[in-house]
């Protein structure tokens, strides 16, 4: 591929690199917030992960509280899957794929990892809600994974 169709790709121009800039920022904006939703776990059972954050002296150190545990779980969670997504999705960009496939590929990662940590960090809905909001958004991502493989081959 020539630079100028790699240039051609990465302009907003291009339905697709918006698409992925839009998606992607949505999705950096829900992993901030789960440091917020961590923090405001962490103060609403007075738990805290350091002797200095301690704010009063009931407030204690302690590495196992349930629901900020829950939290971070889900957090570590997406730094597991929405990482690996700014990548294979920024090359998937430059395979020049569908416009209707790719736009919807981001759309369903997005969404699934949005329905993920509702599911799992914010109001506890028991399996499979979590188990299928987590395997669209990774298979979705596999898929972009793959197609790259081929298009690189």
């Amino acid at each position: 591929m020539a630079i100028a169709q790699l240039a051609d790709l990465l302009t907003l121009r291009n339905d697709v690199f918006r698409a992925y800039l839009f998606w992607s920022a949505v999705l950096v904006l829900k992993m901030l917030a789960m440091s917020w939703l961590t923090a405001a776990q962490r103060f609403s059972t007075n738990t805290f992960a350091n002797a200095e954050d301690c704010l009063r002296r009931k407030d204690k150190v302690k590495y196992d509280e349930p629901r900020v545990e829950r939290v971070r779980r889900a957090h570590l969670n997406d730094m597991e899957n929405i990482l690996p997504f700014f990548i294979i999705g920024f090359l998937y960009v430059l395979t020049d794929p569908s416009k209707f496939l790719a736009i919807n590929l981001f759309r369903i990662v997005a969404f699934g990892r949005l329905i993920h940590t509702l599911v799992y960090a914010i109001v506890s809905v028991p399996q499979p809600a979590r188990a299928l909001s987590f395997a669209v958004s990774h298979l979705s991502t596999a898929y972009m994974a793959y197609h790259v493989l081929v298009y690189a081959s």
